[in-house]
């Protein structure tokens, strides 16, 4: 599962279970971001213990985006069975702020900064 951008990529190795985003996500509201919803949900469909959230490499999030890794974190967490580690970079500006609030939306996201 993949989506590719002109200055992004979203995709799932399922062998890790981890679903990795780099680039810069700058798509403009709900529709642009389908794609990317709809691998964040076949993940969520097949229901694994873990699951790790990539975003090392993701130097950008707007808006929109922040909304759909904000609505994945609940999905999950609404699930009661998954386990998820959010990986980020302490280089990366937007990132401490931004993911310490996916940490307030399921209490039991891990956060691995690298």
């Amino acid at each position: 599962m993949e989506v590719k951008g002109d200055d992004y990529r979203v995709w799932y190795e399922q062998s890790d279970k981890v679903i990795y985003c780099q680039g810069s996500l700058r798509l403009a509201g709900t529709e642009e971001y389908a794609p990317i919803v709809q691998i964040l949900d076949k993940v969520i469909e097949q229901s694994p213990e873990n699951i790790i959230l990539n975003l090392c490499h993701l130097e950008f999030l707007n808006s929109s985006g922040i909304n759909v890794l904000s609505k994945f974190v609940i999905k999950v967490r609404q699930k009661e069975t998954i386990k998820i580690i959010v990986q980020g970079s302490e280089s990366i500006p937007w990132q401490g702020k931004s993911l310490k609030n996916l940490q307030r939306l399921m209490p039991s996201l891990m956060l691995e900064w690298v």
